[in-house]
């Protein structure tokens, strides 16, 4: 398959992209390298995927330019902003895509309360001009990264994609829901299969630096104290990289179907009668914050000093995935251990940032 991933310059993406190639698939990814996190982890990404030498080859990325890997001629790589329609709408056009994983948002629910406009940018307009390229280009296998946020003030645990998403607390819970209702939409309209996936906090090596588990190894590290929210009083549904990835590829390999059972009356609110479905990608199994923590301070042999703060605006207590769906249709479910996962990532941090202990 020929298939575009967008965000590969991020987190998902770029395993995404590594594991595809690997098995065969033809890959171009896409980025636009903004700088809302420390780009020098972007790069690093795309080092290690081949697209640049070393860190200081990323300031020189040209955009709207394929770069072709130097590890694995199957990657390829282009530096685009998803709001440029144009040059959107002329990458399908050229390279005849078999399928779309969109991997690329603006991140972040905290940043949402600081800079909303960017969400309607990247979540919304962006979104919408890779539901009509491919539309316009023949392509039918959709999916797309929604988040475990927009379950909102929703306190049924655990979470199942069959609950109500309508109260949603952060704008970037609401550029995600959104979506997913324009994503049914265009399978409605068009017969467009497309596939949503309600990720649950994502975790593991070349991680977000904005995310708790880096800033929490960073400051153990350097002797820091860490501001510890709701005053502890967290759950939340910690997912692996490598299980998330193999959830998306699953996804890839088998498009959203439709559901002839469905009616408009009391229908699933996961499926419909177009080709369209909703996923939890979740670890099946809530850990407590403090417990997440005291799984770091075991890997770096340390106390780290707690800030016991309030609950941030945006945040919800407790996230939890019901992963039903997702054992029965793909005969997969999530199961790296917390400290398995934690310790994978302490090892890569002290690699890449070259820490001497």
């Amino acid at each position: 398959m020929k298939i575009l991933v967008t965000g590969t310059a991020g987190f998902i993406g770029s395993a995404l992209a590594d594991k595809l190639v690997e098995r065969g698939d033809e890959v171009i990814g896409l980025d636009s390298i903004n700088d809302y996190y420390d780009v020098n982890v972007k790069y690093g990404r795309l080092e290690r995927a081949g697209i640049i030498d070393n860190l200081e080859d990323g300031k020189d990325i040209e955009y709207n330019s394929i770069i072709t890997s130097s590890k694995n001629r199957n990657l390829k790589f282009i530096k685009l902003n998803l709001e440029d329609k144009e040059n959107l709408n002329r990458l399908f056009e050229n390279e005849k895509f078999d399928a779309v994983c969109n991997l690329a948002a603006q991140a972040g629910v905290r940043y949402s309360l600081v800079n909303p406009y960017a969400y309607i940018d990247s979540n919304i307009v962006g979104f919408i001009n890779l539901l009509e390229a491919s539309r316009h280009n023949g392509v039918k296998n959709f999916s797309y990264a929604s988040s475990s946020s927009v379950y909102g003030l929703n306190e049924k645990l655990p979470f199942s994609t069959e609950d109500s998403v309508d109260h949603p607390i952060s704008l970037y819970a609401a550029s995600k829901k959104s979506n997913e209702l324009m994503a049914h939409t265009y399978s409605h309209l068009y017969g467009i299969s497309t596939t949503g996936l309600r990720f649950f906090t994502v975790y593991g090596p070349w991680g977000r630096p904005d995310m708790a588990l880096f800033l929490f190894v960073k400051a153990g590290l350097e002797g820091k104290s860490i501001d510890v929210f709701n005053n502890g009083n967290m759950l939340r549904d910690f997912t692996y990289i490598d299980d998330i990835v193999e959830g998306v590829i699953r996804v890839i390999d088998n498009p959203a179907k439709r559901d002839s059972s469905w009616s408009g009356k009391d229908g699933r609110l996961s499926t419909s009668s177009a080709p369209y479905k909703i996923y939890n990608i979740g670890n099946n199994n809530p850990v407590k914050l403090m417990d997440f923590i005291e799984a770091i301070e075991n890997r770096l042999g340390v106390t780290i000093k707690k800030n016991m703060m309030p609950i941030q605006a945006g945040d919800v207590p407790a996230t939890y995935a019901d992963v039903t769906d997702l054992v029965e249709d793909l005969d997969y479910k999530p199961n790296t251990p917390i400290q398995e996962g934690i310790n994978r990532f302490v090892d890569w941090y002290l690699d890449f940032f070259k820490v001497k202990r």
